[in-house]
């Protein structure tokens, strides 16, 4: 008797168990963060994409080739779409938008450090110092700040972004992840990133 009372009260333990977990994968919006992290990154990294073609424009320029006027227009054409520049997210919330403006301005700032090798984007959505290698006491300082001042900001955008999809506190880490995800895709060719192992490499 003692023994089927056990294993009773065991079975009813793991549908417990079982429903909670299914409770929490139906509800987790897990399409809607991917949608939001996709128009919310590629938002403050398309200056990126724009830095990109500009040295590829000026390294022609250089090389003494012929100026190219397309439709009419001149060689300042872009690459990026203007319906894409002019992207505007659909979760947005006046701290998000807040938050997605100091990420675009300090944007500039962070390239030249991603494209020297000294940051990376890290496996858990923030950035990392990596190298500090052939920086100088001032630059150093300077990019320790950033560093931190990025990592607020995001840790900040995660949390809200979590509030405006309805998300439970207990699962921003979810969201952390999925935008994770996201940066390290949106990273340029040549920086580095951080596989799930650990182990940094050059995208």
């Amino acid at each position: 008797m003692r023994l089927k009372g056990f294993q009773l009260i065991l079975a009813s333990f793991s549908v417990l168990f079982l429903f909670s977990c299914l409770t929490i994968n139906i509800y987790f919006p897990e399409a809607a963060v991917k949608k939001t992290a996709d128009e919310i990154v590629g938002e403050i990294t398309k200056s990126d994409k724009e830095a990109k073609e500009e040295k590829k424009d000026k390294a022609i320029q250089d090389d003494g080739a012929r100026e190219v006027v397309l439709f009419g227009q001149d060689s300042s054409f872009s690459f990026v779409p203007s319906a894409y520049a002019q992207q505007e997210t659909e979760v947005s919330t006046p701290k998000i938008r807040a938050l997605k403006q100091s990420l675009s301005e300090r944007r500039p700032k962070l390239r030249p450090f991603f494209e020297k090798g000294n940051i990376g984007e890290a496996k858990d959505g923030f950035i990392q110092v990596r190298d500090e290698s052939g920086l100088g006491l001032q630059e150093k300082a300077q990019l320790r700040n950033l560093v931190k001042d990025e990592n607020d900001d995001r840790k900040n955008l995660y949390a809200e972004v979590a509030v405006a999809l309805d998300v439970d506190p207990k699962q921003i880490d979810r969201v952390q992840k999925i935008f994770a995800e996201t940066w390290i895709k949106q990273a340029q060719p040549g920086w580095w990133i951080q596989k799930e192992s650990g182990e940094w490499v050059r995208k």
